[in-house]
Protein backbone atom coordinates (compact mmCIF):
# COMPACT_ATOMS: atom_id res chain seq x y z
CA UNK A 1 0.00 0.00 0.00
CA UNK A 2 0.71 3.35 -0.81
CA UNK A 3 2.30 6.24 1.90
CA UNK A 4 -0.89 8.53 0.70
CA UNK A 5 -1.76 10.65 3.81
CA UNK A 6 -5.39 9.43 5.40
CA UNK A 7 -7.31 12.89 4.31
CA UNK A 8 -10.43 13.53 2.31
CA UNK A 9 -9.77 17.55 4.00
CA UNK A 10 -9.26 18.68 0.14
CA UNK A 11 -11.11 21.33 -1.84
CA UNK A 12 -12.70 18.67 -4.20
CA UNK A 13 -14.38 17.11 -1.44
CA UNK A 14 -15.84 20.13 0.35
CA UNK A 15 -17.15 20.86 -3.21
CA UNK A 16 -18.60 17.69 -4.04
CA UNK A 17 -20.27 17.31 -0.15
CA UNK A 18 -21.83 20.90 -1.24
CA UNK A 19 -23.42 18.78 -4.08
CA UNK A 20 -24.42 15.41 -2.02
CA UNK A 21 -25.37 16.92 1.29
CA UNK A 22 -24.84 15.27 4.58
CA UNK A 23 -25.38 11.99 5.34
CA UNK A 24 -27.90 10.50 7.97
CA UNK A 25 -26.62 7.77 10.29
CA UNK A 26 -27.02 3.85 8.77
CA UNK A 27 -28.23 0.71 9.97
CA UNK A 28 -26.77 -2.78 8.20
CA UNK A 29 -28.11 -6.12 9.05
CA UNK A 30 -26.39 -9.50 8.32
CA UNK A 31 -26.51 -11.88 7.04
CA UNK A 32 -30.12 -12.47 5.61
CA UNK A 33 -30.60 -15.19 4.41
CA UNK A 34 -32.82 -16.04 1.30
CA UNK A 35 -33.95 -18.89 -1.01
CA UNK A 36 -31.42 -20.48 -3.28
CA UNK A 37 -32.93 -24.27 -3.97
CA UNK A 38 -29.50 -26.14 -5.49
CA UNK A 39 -27.05 -23.52 -4.90
CA UNK A 40 -23.86 -25.26 -3.93
CA UNK A 41 -23.74 -22.52 -0.32
CA UNK A 42 -26.86 -20.89 1.15
CA UNK A 43 -27.24 -17.58 -0.10
CA UNK A 44 -26.96 -14.69 2.40
CA UNK A 45 -26.83 -10.92 1.88
CA UNK A 46 -26.48 -7.66 4.19
CA UNK A 47 -29.11 -4.94 3.95
CA UNK A 48 -27.59 -1.13 4.83
CA UNK A 49 -29.91 1.69 5.05
CA UNK A 50 -30.42 5.13 6.10
CA UNK A 51 -31.97 5.06 9.72
CA UNK A 52 -34.91 7.89 8.68
CA UNK A 53 -36.30 8.60 5.30
CA UNK A 54 -39.06 7.79 2.75
CA UNK A 55 -39.46 6.55 -0.59
CA UNK A 56 -35.41 4.93 -0.55
CA UNK A 57 -34.04 3.69 -3.98
CA UNK A 58 -33.22 0.01 -3.87
CA UNK A 59 -28.81 -0.14 -5.17
CA UNK A 60 -27.77 -4.15 -5.44
CA UNK A 61 -24.12 -4.09 -5.30
CA UNK A 62 -22.10 -6.81 -6.36
CA UNK A 63 -18.62 -7.85 -5.14
CA UNK A 64 -15.10 -8.52 -7.35
CA UNK A 65 -13.77 -11.77 -6.97
CA UNK A 66 -13.20 -13.53 -3.63
CA UNK A 67 -14.81 -10.91 -1.85
CA UNK A 68 -17.96 -11.00 0.48
CA UNK A 69 -21.16 -9.42 2.11
CA UNK A 70 -18.46 -8.02 4.62
CA UNK A 71 -16.51 -5.84 1.93
CA UNK A 72 -16.92 -2.61 0.30
CA UNK A 73 -17.91 -0.56 2.96
CA UNK A 74 -16.17 2.41 1.74
CA UNK A 75 -18.32 2.70 -0.74
CA UNK A 76 -21.96 1.10 0.73
CA UNK A 77 -21.88 2.79 3.99
CA UNK A 78 -21.67 5.92 1.99
CA UNK A 79 -24.26 5.28 -0.30
CA UNK A 80 -26.74 3.76 2.17
CA UNK A 81 -26.25 6.70 4.40
CA UNK A 82 -27.11 9.14 0.97
CA UNK A 83 -30.55 7.33 0.87
CA UNK A 84 -30.32 4.39 -0.84
CA UNK A 85 -30.86 0.80 0.63
CA UNK A 86 -28.03 -1.07 -0.44
CA UNK A 87 -28.03 -5.01 -0.44
CA UNK A 88 -24.93 -7.19 -1.04
CA UNK A 89 -24.88 -10.71 -1.73
CA UNK A 90 -21.50 -13.49 -0.78
CA UNK A 91 -21.23 -15.10 -4.26
CA UNK A 92 -19.91 -18.50 -4.41
CA UNK A 93 -16.57 -17.11 -5.28
CA UNK A 94 -16.34 -15.72 -2.20
CA UNK A 95 -12.86 -16.98 -0.55
CA UNK A 96 -15.02 -17.84 2.28
CA UNK A 97 -16.83 -20.37 0.41
CA UNK A 98 -13.76 -22.51 -1.09
CA UNK A 99 -14.96 -22.50 -4.33
CA UNK A 100 -11.30 -22.36 -6.39
CA UNK A 101 -10.30 -22.01 -9.95
CA UNK A 102 -10.12 -26.04 -9.86
CA UNK A 103 -13.45 -26.38 -8.26
CA UNK A 104 -15.82 -28.41 -11.43
CA UNK A 105 -18.65 -25.39 -10.37
CA UNK A 106 -16.35 -22.59 -11.02
CA UNK A 107 -16.97 -22.60 -14.62
CA UNK A 108 -20.61 -21.59 -14.02
CA UNK A 109 -20.42 -18.72 -10.94
CA UNK A 110 -20.72 -16.08 -13.46
CA UNK A 111 -24.65 -17.30 -14.38
CA UNK A 112 -24.95 -18.13 -10.04
CA UNK A 113 -23.74 -14.60 -9.61
CA UNK A 114 -26.42 -13.10 -12.00
CA UNK A 115 -28.90 -15.57 -10.55
CA UNK A 116 -27.89 -13.88 -6.89
CA UNK A 117 -29.26 -10.30 -7.91
CA UNK A 118 -32.18 -11.61 -9.18
CA UNK A 119 -32.79 -13.52 -6.15
CA UNK A 120 -32.52 -10.38 -4.15
CA UNK A 121 -35.11 -8.22 -6.17
CA UNK A 122 -37.52 -11.49 -5.85
CA UNK A 123 -36.72 -11.77 -2.58
CA UNK A 124 -37.05 -8.43 -2.01
CA UNK A 125 -40.23 -9.02 1.53
CA UNK A 126 -37.95 -10.99 3.23
CA UNK A 127 -35.10 -7.81 2.58
CA UNK A 128 -37.12 -4.94 3.66
CA UNK A 129 -38.52 -7.00 6.64
CA UNK A 130 -34.85 -7.63 7.91
CA UNK A 131 -34.02 -4.25 8.93
CA UNK A 132 -36.00 -3.04 11.68
CA UNK A 133 -37.70 0.26 10.48
CA UNK A 134 -37.45 -0.61 6.96
CA UNK A 135 -40.98 -1.39 6.30
CA UNK A 136 -43.00 0.86 4.05
CA UNK A 137 -40.03 3.14 3.46
CA UNK A 138 -38.44 1.71 0.63
CA UNK A 139 -39.09 2.36 -3.33
CA UNK A 140 -38.88 -0.69 -5.08
CA UNK A 141 -39.99 0.83 -8.89
CA UNK A 142 -36.27 2.37 -8.24
CA UNK A 143 -33.56 -0.25 -8.58
CA UNK A 144 -29.93 0.67 -9.64
CA UNK A 145 -26.99 -1.47 -9.82
CA UNK A 146 -22.82 -1.05 -9.00
CA UNK A 147 -20.20 -3.67 -9.11
CA UNK A 148 -16.48 -3.93 -9.18
CA UNK A 149 -14.75 -5.69 -11.55
CA UNK A 150 -16.05 -9.24 -11.64
CA UNK A 151 -19.10 -7.50 -9.94
CA UNK A 152 -19.25 -4.82 -12.62
CA UNK A 153 -19.64 -8.26 -15.44
CA UNK A 154 -22.52 -8.95 -13.45
CA UNK A 155 -24.49 -6.13 -12.83
CA UNK A 156 -24.26 -5.48 -16.48
CA UNK A 157 -25.98 -8.49 -17.16
CA UNK A 158 -29.20 -6.46 -15.74
CA UNK A 159 -28.00 -3.58 -17.79
CA UNK A 160 -28.30 -5.24 -20.66
CA UNK A 161 -24.84 -6.28 -21.86
CA UNK A 162 -24.68 -9.84 -23.39
CA UNK A 163 -21.90 -12.30 -23.80
CA UNK A 164 -20.83 -13.68 -27.11
CA UNK A 165 -20.14 -17.52 -27.81
CA UNK A 166 -17.81 -19.56 -29.47
CA UNK A 167 -19.02 -18.92 -32.40
CA UNK A 168 -18.95 -14.80 -32.00
CA UNK A 169 -22.79 -15.16 -31.43
CA UNK A 170 -24.79 -12.57 -28.83
CA UNK A 171 -26.08 -14.96 -26.29
CA UNK A 172 -28.68 -14.65 -24.20
CA UNK A 173 -30.71 -11.41 -22.69
CA UNK A 174 -29.74 -10.72 -18.71
CA UNK A 175 -31.50 -7.83 -18.75
CA UNK A 176 -33.93 -7.04 -15.74
CA UNK A 177 -36.12 -4.00 -16.74
CA UNK A 178 -36.68 -3.26 -13.15
CA UNK A 179 -33.41 -2.13 -13.42
CA UNK A 180 -33.07 1.29 -13.99
CA UNK A 181 -29.56 2.50 -13.92
CA UNK A 182 -26.00 1.64 -13.04
CA UNK A 183 -21.93 2.29 -12.36
CA UNK A 184 -19.75 -0.12 -13.66
CA UNK A 185 -16.15 0.28 -11.79
CA UNK A 186 -12.93 -1.65 -13.35
CA UNK A 187 -15.33 -3.62 -15.51
CA UNK A 188 -13.30 -6.09 -17.53
CA UNK A 189 -13.26 -4.65 -21.27
CA UNK A 190 -14.31 -7.20 -24.73
CA UNK A 191 -12.67 -10.24 -25.27
CA UNK A 192 -10.50 -11.10 -28.15
CA UNK A 193 -6.87 -12.28 -28.88
CA UNK A 194 -5.50 -9.70 -26.02
CA UNK A 195 -7.10 -12.38 -23.84
CA UNK A 196 -5.21 -14.63 -22.12
CA UNK A 197 -5.24 -17.89 -21.69
CA UNK A 198 -6.19 -18.34 -18.03
CA UNK A 199 -8.89 -15.91 -18.72
CA UNK A 200 -10.35 -17.75 -22.13
CA UNK A 201 -10.18 -20.85 -19.90
CA UNK A 202 -11.80 -19.81 -16.86
CA UNK A 203 -13.59 -16.65 -17.62
CA UNK A 204 -16.41 -17.86 -20.29
CA UNK A 205 -18.17 -14.21 -19.58
CA UNK A 206 -14.83 -12.38 -20.38
CA UNK A 207 -16.40 -12.20 -23.69
CA UNK A 208 -18.83 -9.66 -23.58
CA UNK A 209 -21.18 -7.91 -26.26
CA UNK A 210 -21.82 -3.74 -25.00
CA UNK A 211 -24.04 -3.02 -27.87
CA UNK A 212 -27.22 -4.27 -26.32
CA UNK A 213 -26.33 -2.34 -22.90
CA UNK A 214 -28.83 0.59 -22.74
CA UNK A 215 -29.83 1.47 -19.64
CA UNK A 216 -28.31 4.49 -18.16
CA UNK A 217 -24.66 4.01 -17.21
CA UNK A 218 -21.82 5.44 -15.35
CA UNK A 219 -18.44 3.60 -16.29
CA UNK A 220 -15.18 3.92 -13.81
CA UNK A 221 -11.76 3.15 -14.78
CA UNK A 222 -8.30 4.06 -13.34
CA UNK A 223 -5.68 5.25 -16.05
CA UNK A 224 -2.83 2.92 -14.08
CA UNK A 225 -5.03 -0.21 -13.43
CA UNK A 226 -3.04 -3.35 -16.13
CA UNK A 227 -5.24 -6.76 -15.52
CA UNK A 228 -3.42 -9.81 -15.64
CA UNK A 229 -6.25 -11.27 -18.08
CA UNK A 230 -5.31 -9.31 -20.93
CA UNK A 231 -2.70 -7.49 -22.58
CA UNK A 232 -4.44 -4.71 -23.27
CA UNK A 233 -3.84 -1.78 -21.43
CA UNK A 234 -5.69 0.47 -19.01
CA UNK A 235 -8.26 1.32 -21.78
CA UNK A 236 -9.87 -1.75 -21.26
CA UNK A 237 -11.72 -1.02 -18.58
CA UNK A 238 -13.29 1.64 -20.86
CA UNK A 239 -14.76 -0.77 -23.40
CA UNK A 240 -18.24 -0.46 -21.83
CA UNK A 241 -18.14 3.26 -22.65
CA UNK A 242 -16.96 3.01 -25.61
CA UNK A 243 -19.04 0.37 -26.95
CA UNK A 244 -22.52 0.66 -25.19
CA UNK A 245 -25.44 3.05 -26.32
CA UNK A 246 -26.16 3.27 -22.36
CA UNK A 247 -22.98 4.04 -21.16
CA UNK A 248 -22.92 7.77 -21.96
CA UNK A 249 -20.49 8.95 -18.95
CA UNK A 250 -16.86 8.08 -18.00
CA UNK A 251 -15.48 8.51 -15.09
CA UNK A 252 -11.26 8.39 -15.15
CA UNK A 253 -9.35 8.06 -11.97
CA UNK A 254 -5.89 9.38 -12.76
CA UNK A 255 -3.32 7.02 -11.21
CA UNK A 256 -5.82 4.80 -9.92
CA UNK A 257 -5.49 0.78 -9.72
CA UNK A 258 -7.79 -1.79 -9.44
CA UNK A 259 -9.38 -1.09 -6.02
CA UNK A 260 -9.57 2.53 -7.28
CA UNK A 261 -7.65 4.09 -4.38
CA UNK A 262 -9.28 0.86 -1.93
CA UNK A 263 -12.93 0.32 -2.53
CA UNK A 264 -12.97 -3.16 -1.59
CA UNK A 265 -12.31 -2.36 2.08
CA UNK A 266 -9.89 0.25 4.37
CA UNK A 267 -6.51 -1.35 4.68
CA UNK A 268 -7.10 -3.68 1.95
CA UNK A 269 -3.78 -6.00 1.14
CA UNK A 270 -4.45 -5.82 -2.79
CA UNK A 271 -5.29 -1.90 -2.42
CA UNK A 272 -1.75 -0.92 -4.42
CA UNK A 273 -2.98 1.94 -4.69
CA UNK A 274 -4.78 3.57 -1.46
CA UNK A 275 -6.06 7.26 -0.98
CA UNK A 276 -8.42 8.41 0.70
CA UNK A 277 -9.14 11.43 -1.25
CA UNK A 278 -10.28 9.36 -4.14
CA UNK A 279 -12.18 7.38 -2.64
CA UNK A 280 -13.98 10.06 -1.05
CA UNK A 281 -15.03 11.52 -4.60
CA UNK A 282 -15.81 8.28 -5.83
CA UNK A 283 -18.44 7.94 -3.26
CA UNK A 284 -19.85 11.34 -4.20
CA UNK A 285 -19.60 11.43 -7.77
CA UNK A 286 -21.17 7.74 -8.10
CA UNK A 287 -23.88 8.95 -5.53
CA UNK A 288 -25.00 12.37 -7.83
CA UNK A 289 -25.04 10.04 -11.16
CA UNK A 290 -27.29 7.80 -9.48
CA UNK A 291 -29.58 10.58 -7.86
CA UNK A 292 -30.04 12.20 -11.58
CA UNK A 293 -30.17 9.01 -13.44
CA UNK A 294 -33.35 8.07 -11.26
CA UNK A 295 -34.93 11.38 -11.45
CA UNK A 296 -34.70 13.11 -14.26
CA UNK A 297 -34.98 16.53 -12.33
CA UNK A 298 -31.98 16.26 -10.02
CA UNK A 299 -29.06 18.04 -10.94
CA UNK A 300 -26.80 16.38 -8.61
CA UNK A 301 -24.63 14.59 -11.59
CA UNK A 302 -24.36 17.79 -13.50
CA UNK A 303 -22.95 20.02 -10.37
CA UNK A 304 -20.73 17.30 -9.36
CA UNK A 305 -19.44 16.84 -13.11
CA UNK A 306 -18.67 21.15 -12.94
CA UNK A 307 -17.32 20.74 -9.47
CA UNK A 308 -14.76 18.49 -10.84
CA UNK A 309 -14.13 20.39 -14.04
CA UNK A 310 -12.74 23.01 -11.31
CA UNK A 311 -11.97 21.37 -8.34
CA UNK A 312 -10.73 17.73 -8.78
CA UNK A 313 -8.34 18.02 -11.94
CA UNK A 314 -5.48 16.27 -10.23
CA UNK A 315 -8.11 13.85 -9.68
CA UNK A 316 -9.99 12.39 -12.42
CA UNK A 317 -11.94 13.59 -15.37
CA UNK A 318 -15.86 12.85 -16.75
CA UNK A 319 -16.42 12.02 -20.33
CA UNK A 320 -19.50 11.64 -21.67
CA UNK A 321 -21.52 11.37 -25.18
Amino acid sequence: MSSTPATTDTPIVHALDEVVGAGDRVVSVAPVALDAPGRAVPLAVRVSAPVAGENLPVLLFSHGNGWSLDGYAPLTAFWASQGFVVVQPTHLDSRRNGIGFDDPAFGQIWTERYADLERVLDQFDTVEAAVPGLAGRVDRDQVVVAGHSWGAQTVQMLLGARILDGSGHVGRDYADRRVKAGVLLAATGIGGEELHPFAKEHFPFMNPSFAELATPTLVVAGDHDQSKMSSRGPDWFTDAYTHSPGATDLLTLFGAEHSLGGIPNWEAAETTDENPERVAVLQRLTTAYLRSALNPSDTSWDKAASALAEAGTAIGRIDSK
